[in-house]
């Protein structure tokens, strides 16, 4: 008998607050050619024929999200956020444990990273679907990097040969996922992203060469280049 097609699932942490952004909101939820920024990032997940759904973990009273059009979409489900972007995560891998299988695959994607090139969604599907951990899209360090000191000093330039600047999506399977962010929870390991909870759990992520331009918003500047982007690419 053959094995069970593994299934796709998005989920999208968003319970950020931005406070680099300097703005009145959560950059989430800023205006982008017309929609929040949010907005434009779940189109690139819900456009693709081949997910099943998306969780959206977001923050527990939240008053900009139920306003959204896509709080109605019946392909989304909301979960309630929590204090880093780790909990946020297990919390809608929670979510997704009595529909999903654990060996399906779960794309992590960062809300304010709207300008996510369809042609990388397919290829890092395509190019992980049959690796034994998953991976995550990145791009190589271009620039000369350095190592800094607290007093904001160059101690030493690094060799970038083998630097990756790491992006989203992050695609692992659930049932690994999930206990490679319980096992980071019960030994307080720092997890700045899902590969790096892979990667502490002893576990070797792939990465798959992507574009550049899938920028995260952080700072003001960053939404005008977003919008830029956009309007280039339709």
């Amino acid at each position: 008998m053959n094995a069970p097609v593994a299934k796709f699932w998005a989920v999208i942490p968003a319970a950020g607050v931005g406070r680099r952004m300097g703005a009145e909101r959560p950059k989430q939820y800023l205006q982008l050619a017309g929609r929040a920024v949010i907005e434009h990032t779940l189109e690139r997940f819900l456009n693709h024929p081949g997910l099943q759904g998306v969780v959206v973990a977001v923050s527990d009273g939240d008053p900009y999200w139920p306003r959204l059009k896509h709080a109605s979409d019946a392909r989304i489900e909301r979960v309630s956020g929590g204090a880093e972007r780790a909990d946020s995560v297990r919390n809608a891998l929670l979510a997704l444990v009595d529909r999903a299988a654990g060996s399906d695959w779960v794309l992590v994607h960062d809300a304010a990273r709207p300008c996510l090139a369809a042609e990388d969604l397919a290829r890092l599907l395509q190019t992980l679907r049959d690796h034994p951990v998953g991976g995550i899209l990145g791009t190589p360090a271009r620039d000369t990097m350095k190592r800094v000191n607290a007093e904001g000093e160059i101690e030493a330039t690094v060799d970038r040969a083998t630097l990756w600047h790491a992006l989203t999506p992050q695609m692992f399977r659930l049932g690994p996922l999930l206990r490679s962010l319980e096992l980071a929870r019960e030994n307080a390991w720092t997890v700045t992203d899902e590969a790096s909870a892979m990667e502490q759990a002893g576990l070797k992520p792939g990465i798959v060469d992507g574009r550049a331009d899938n920028i995260k918003i952080t700072r003001p500047e960053d939404l005008a280049y977003a919008e830029w982007l956009l309007g280039r690419t339709g």
